[in-house]
């Protein structure tokens, strides 16, 4: 179904409402709790066999106001997969490849104090080299059924979009949140990609 211009702009805004809604409920949670939420979801991430069969494996790199990230993608070298992070810029969003922990350490911080490799910087782009078995997804709001609301930018549903027209087996893809950002139902359109797993501490 396509949606009226009206329809559009009002769905917009209750998410532009949605998303200050639940910033300021994660903000108040203290450092101890994210900690606390962030250990028993990377628990349930470490556990499901999609993440242990995964080879080629994306993860997003966590700010303070996000499930902690930095265990995961040391899990991810620990095993011998392959890591990629995302790398945004005005054209979208690609998934470089991440080679170490050290190299983790030593990324630099974007305006929006994200860790990520620089633009300028040549690195394997993982669509071009065979593609992914597993997305790890940030999110504003997402229901247990895998809707998502993201910060606004659509990289993520023009990225995953983009897997399924590349990979003739699109990568699975996993939710990790705050039990703070699930919700019985969210706004979204026909442009918002449903997440296959969301993961959080019940």
């Amino acid at each position: 179904m396509v949606l009226t211009s009206m329809v559009m702009a009002s769905i917009q805004a209750a998410k532009a409402a949605l998303r200050q809604d639940i910033q300021n409920k994660v903000s108040t949670l203290s450092t101890e709790e994210k900690q606390r939420q962030s250990k028993i979801v990377l628990r349930k991430l470490l556990a499901l066999p999609v993440f242990q069969t995964s080879q080629r494996v994306s993860v997003f790199l966590s700010t303070e106001d996000e499930i902690n990230t930095e265990p995961v993608v040391r899990k991810i070298f620990e095993d011998g997969k392959t890591c990629f992070v995302p790398r945004y810029s005005k054209a979208g969003m690609q998934m470089v490849r991440l080679y170490s922990m050290d190299d983790w350490e030593n990324l630099p911080l974007t305006k929006w104090n994200i860790k990520q490799p620089a633009l300028k910087e040549q690195r394997e782009d993982a669509l071009e080299t065979g593609g992914l078995d597993l997305i790890i997804i940030p999110g504003v709001a997402f229901t247990k059924e895998g809707f998502r609301m993201g910060h606004g930018g659509g990289y993520y549903d023009a990225f995953l979009t983009k897997c399924k027209t590349i990979q003739q087996n699109p990568p699975s893809t996993v939710a990790v949140t705050f039990k703070e950002q699930v919700l019985p139902d969210i706004p979204k359109t026909e442009k918002d990609v449903k997440i296959d797993i969301v993961l959080y501490a019940e």
